[in-house]
C-alpha cells in the first residue's frame, strides 16, 4: 500500500525525472536573439486609389457644344464604344439657325458680297484709266498753247522791232518838220514844202501809235495765253481730283466690301461646324458611363455633359497619400509594394521578398502642396522590372501600398517603434550620384 502510494507521488510530481525546461527556454532565447539580428526593411504604409498619370486616359466627359433638343440617342449606359462613333443627335431649337437653306443662303449673300468688291474693283481701275486720259488731253492742249505763246512771243518781238522803227521815223520825222518850218519862217522854204513835210511828220506818228498799239496787242494775247494755260492746269487738277475722290470712295467701297465678305466668311464657316456639331461623337475608345440625359425631346444647354467614357486603354498607376512626418522619406524613385482590393496576398511588410500577392511600384512625383486631408499626394506608376500590375485593374479601385525604406536589423525597428522614433532618413543610390556631382 505504502509503496503504491509513492509511485503514484513520483509520477504526478516527477522528483525523480531531468526538467527540459532550461533546454527549450535557451534555445527559444537563442532563436530570438538569432530573429533580432535579421535584416528589417522599414516602411511606410498608405492606403491610395488606382488612377492614372496621363489625364485623357481618365474619365472624360462628353459635353455639348451647342444647345439643342435630343433627337436620337445611339448608345446606352455600360456601351463600348470607338473614337468617332455617334452617341447623340440635336436637333436646332434657335430661331437664328431653324432654316434648312442656311448656309445656301448665306453663300450667295457671300457671292454676292464678292461681285460688289469686283466691281468696285473695275471701277478704280476705269477711274485710273480716266485720270490718265485726263492727263494726257491736258498734255495736248498744253502743247497747243506753249505753240501759241511761243508764236506770241515771236509777234511780240516782231512789233517791238515795228515800234521801234516806227518811233525813228517819227523822231526824224519830228525833226524834218521842225526845221522846215523854221525854213518856212525864215522865207526860204514855200508853204507846200512845209505841208508836204507835215504831212510826212503825221503819218510816221500814226504809224508810232499804230505800231504802239500792235504791240499792246500782242502782249496782251500773250498775258492772255499764259492765264488761259493756268486756267487749264487748274481746270485739270479739278477733274483730278473728282476721279481720284470717285476712286477712293471705290476702295473705301471695296475696303468695306472685303470686310463684310471676311464676316460673311466667317459666319460660313460658323455656320458649316455648326451644322456638324448636331452629332455628337465620342472623343475616344472606352465605355459609356453616367449618361446624364434621359428621353427624346430633352432640352441641353451649351456645355452640358451628356455621359462618360472611361477609356479602354490605360496605363494605371496609384495615387497615395502619406503623413508629413513621413515626407521626407520618400522621393522619386523609390520602390513600393502594393496591395490591391480583390486580390489575395500574403505580406510580410519586413521582408518584402517573402510576401506573395503584392505588386511593385516606382514613385514618379510626389506634390508640394499639401492636400486637403493634410497629407501630401505621392503618385506611383508600374514598375516594370517586376511582375505586371492585374489587367482586371479600375480606376478607383482601392489600393495599400508599402513604400520601401532602409535595411535595419529586428533589434533596431523595435527599439525605434517602442521609443516612437521616425523611420531612418536615407538617400538613394540616385541621390547619392546627384550630391557626387
Amino acid at each position: 500500500m505504502n509503496s503504491d502510494k509513492l509511485k503514484s507521488y513520483s509520477h504526478i510530481y516527477m522528483h525523480n525525472k531531468n526538467s527540459r525546461v532550461k533546454l527549450w527556454f535557451f534555445v527559444c532565447a537563442g532563436v530570438f536573439l538569432i530573429f533580432l539580428f535579421l535584416p528589417w526593411t522599414q516602411n511606410i504604409r498608405s492606403k491610395g486609389t488606382v488612377t492614372t498619370l496621363y489625364q485623357d486616359q481618365r474619365p472624360q466627359q462628353v459635353n455639348t457644344i451647342i444647345g439643342g433638343r435630343i433627337m436620337k440617342w445611339h448608345i446606352k449606359e455600360g456601351d463600348y464604344v470607338k473614337a468617332g462613333d455617334t452617341l447623340v443627335q440635336l436637333t436646332e431649337v434657335k430661331a437664328d439657325y431653324l432654316d434648312p437653306n442656311l448656309l445656301q443662303r448665306t453663300q450667295q449673300q457671300l457671292a454676292g458680297k464678292q461681285q460688289s468688291v469686283e466691281y468696285y474693283k473695275s471701277k478704280v481701275g476705269v477711274a485710273d484709266q480716266q485720270i490718265g486720259a485726263i492727263n494726257s488731253g491736258l498734255q495736248l492742249k498744253l502743247n497747243q498753247l506753249l505753240n501759241k505763246l511761243n508764236q506770241l512771243q515771236l509777234k511780240v518781238q516782231s512789233d517791238s522791232a515795228e515800234m521801234i522803227a516806227a518811233n525813228n521815223d517819227y523822231i526824224i520825222g519830228n525833226k524834218q518838220y521842225s526845221r522846215q518850218k523854221a525854213m518856212y519862217d525864215s522865207g526860204l522854204v514855200s508853204l507846200t514844202q512845209l505841208e508836204t513835210r507835215n504831212q510826212q511828220f503825221q503819218n510816221a506818228l500814226a504809224k508810232k501809235i499804230t505800231a504802239e498799239n500792235k504791240l499792246a496787242n500782242s502782249k496782251q494775247d500773250l498775258t492772255i495765253t499764259k492765264i488761259e494755260m493756268s486756267a487749264l492746269k487748274q481746270e485739270n487738277m479739278e477733274k483730278v481730283a473728282k476721279a481720284q475722290g470717285d476712286q477712293f470712295q471705290s476702295l473705301t467701297q471695296i475696303a468695306s466690301g472685303q470686310a463684310d465678305v471676311a464676316k460673311l466668311e466667317n459666319q460660313y464657316a460658323s455656320y458649316n461646324i455648326r451644322n456638324g456639331m448636331y452629332f455628337i461623337l465620342a472623343s475616344q475608345s472606352g465605355q459609356i458611363i453616367k449618361a446624364q440625359k434621359a428621353g427624346i425631346g430633352e432640352f441641353v444647354k451649351d456645355g452640358d455633359m451628356i455621359a462618360e467614357i472611361v477609356p479602354d486603354k490605360i496605363q494605371y498607376a496609384v495615387e497615395m497619400y502619406v503623413q508629413p512626418l513621413d515626407l521626407p522619406l520618400i522621393a522619386p524613385g523609390q520602390k513600393v509594394r502594393f496591395l490591391f482590393d480583390g486580390f489575395p496576398a500574403i505580406v510580410f511588410s519586413g521582408w518584402p521578398k517573402a510576401s506573395s500577392g503584392t505588386f511593385g511600384g516606382t514613385i514618379v512625383a510626389v506634390e508640394s502642396n499639401v492636400s486637403e486631408n493634410g497629407k501630401f499626394r505621392v503618385l506611383v506608376k508600374e514598375d516594370v522590372n517586376d511582375k505586371p500590375w492585374p489587367k482586371e485593374l479600375k480606376i478607383g479601385a482601392g489600393a495599400q501600398g508599402i513604400t520601401l525604406l532602409k535595411d535595419v536589423q529586428v533589434w533596431y525597428e523595435l527599439w525605434r517603434n517602442i521609443n516612437g522614433f521616425p523611420p531612418d532618413f536615407y538617400k538613394n543610390e540616385a541621390d547619392k550620384r546627384k550630391d557626387k556631382k
